[in-house]
């Protein structure tokens, strides 16, 4: 219910920005820019066609600029930095905070990024550079240096005081980070105990030192993992040391999630999540006709196995009525069985230890829906045509081709993995090329055996 209101709220604001953008008038669209937080600017500029767009980013309050980047994808970003002066650019994310700036860095033009660093405190400048030096998809890049610290061997009383002497807390901080001399973590305290408790109780009264720290080299994807099993608001990252670097919080997971979302569903239909749905027709073409190459290749693969049977087609024509079933419940099943390997194989759910099982729990599944789709369609194949032989024919195709929809649902994302190739990506063309192509060699080689013989 809250994400069909939340898609309801979009596109009527949509439909008000084009309208008033389409008459001309641009005090309502100011107005409602002005409601709006970054990342709902940022979801209606990619909603938006490139003229249209360029007019609403130029009534955006500046203030908001950086904070807008950071919520939309690569392409869109490209263009609207693209529509900037250098000078906007920077005074745009100089006040973001450092692992924000760190995901623009890239798209940053290089002048830019020079007068951005120079235009940086030196402590800040350093925390960048900390951030970029680790790989992309890792903790250590997620991470936002800006943490507070404090020391065991003081009172509740002297940590309040010294909150107070900072004025100011990062976002969503519910725990202090406590630390030794060396930098290294010893654990953390959360805010509501030292609110609660008496002034003169000693911190390390209060330090919890059971919760796991992320290393700064885990993949983002563990990272949410860990967020999601611990319900956790924020975590600290340590080194292999144990020295602490910096902090991950919730609002950056919940855009790892987002984005793994969008990539396991953009990247079963050969898709980039980052592009733009109003790139130019150039770009989409070239991002595209490369999947579809690699699709009508397994298509001529499985039309040189139906042209091997040229001649049982002919004699018997009810073959080429039947024949899209059998593919098609095929590819649904291997599709069902990819979505099931992928989601976990992305959870670290699948793995050698168990892929053996769920081959075999996947292998009797296909097994009893084979006998129970076989019997169905054989049946209707029956009343349709009146030949007991063709039932049989297409009955035992599909157990046969449901069958190895299983399988090769269950084992190419394996050996995919193994061959450092995304599941997500390359998946569904080859599972569906496995079962098409052996769909038709099933049904066509019985009907060759039973029909003709």
């Amino acid at each position: 219910m809250a994400e069909a209101a939340r898609h309801d709220k979009t596109a009527r604001q949509l439909r008000l920005l084009s309208d008033a953008l389409d008459s001309g008038r641009l005090g309502p669209v100011r107005r409602l820019v002005n409601t709006l937080s970054p990342a709902e600017i940022g979801n209606l500029l990619e909603s938006l066609p490139h003229a249209k767009r360029m007019v609403l980013w130029g009534l955006v309050d500046p203030e908001d600029d950086g904070e807008v980047l950071v919520h939309v994808g690569d392409e869109v970003r490209e263009s609207l930095i693209a529509d900037m002066d250098p000078d906007e650019i920077v005074a745009a994310v100089e006040d973001l905070d450092i692992d924000d700036l760190a995901d623009l860095v890239d798209d940053l033009p290089d002048t830019v990024i020079d007068e951005v660093l120079k235009s940086m405190a030196r402590e800040n400048r350093e925390r960048l550079e900390q951030v970029l030096s680790y790989e992309e998809d890792t903790a250590g890049r997620l991470m936002n240096p800006d943490v507070v610290t404090v020391r065991a061997d003081t009172s509740v009383d002297v940590v309040l005081r010294y909150l107070r002497l900072r004025g100011e807390l990062p976002e969503h901080t519910d725990h202090l980070y406590v630390v030794n001399r060396r930098h290294q973590l010893m654990g953390w305290v959360a805010l509501q105990d030292l609110v609660t408790c008496e002034p003169n109780m000693p911190l390390n009264q209060l330090i919890d030192d059971g919760l796991t720290a992320l290393h700064v080299n885990q993949s983002a994807q563990e990272v949410a993992r860990q967020f999601s099993d611990h319900d956790w608001v924020s975590a600290p990252v340590v080194d292999d040391g144990n020295f602490l670097l910096g902090r991950i919080t919730i609002d950056d997971v919940v855009d790892i999630i987002r984005e793994q979302a969008e990539h396991q569903a953009l990247s079963a239909a050969g898709l980039d999540e980052e592009e733009d749905l109003f790139s130019p027709i150039r770009r989409a073409v070239r991002g595209r006709v490369v999947w579809l190459g690699i699709n009508l290749l397994t298509a001529f693969m499985a039309a040189f196995v139906i042209g091997r049977f040229e001649a049982t087609i002919e004699q018997v024509v009810a073959l080429a009525v039947l024949m899209p079933i059998v593919a098609g419940i095929g590819g649904n099943a291997g599709v069902q069985v990819l979505t099931l390997m992928v989601r976990g194989l992305a959870l670290g759910q699948v793995g050698a230890s168990n892929a053996g099982i769920l081959l075999w729990k996947e292998s009797r599944v296909a097994l009893i829906n084979g006998l129970l789709i076989g019997a169905l369609v054989g049946t209707v194949a029956y009343f349709w045509f009146h030949d007991w032989l063709l039932s049989l024919v297409i009955a035992a195709a599909l157990v046969i081709n449901v069958s190895s929809a299983a399988l090769a649902g269950v084992l190419l994302p394996l050996l995919l993995r193994r061959m450092r190739i995304d599941p997500a990506v390359a998946g569904t063309v080859v599972v569906t090329a496995v079962t098409d192509i052996m769909g038709f060699f099933s049904f066509l080689g019985l009907a060759t055996l039973i029909l003709l013989r």
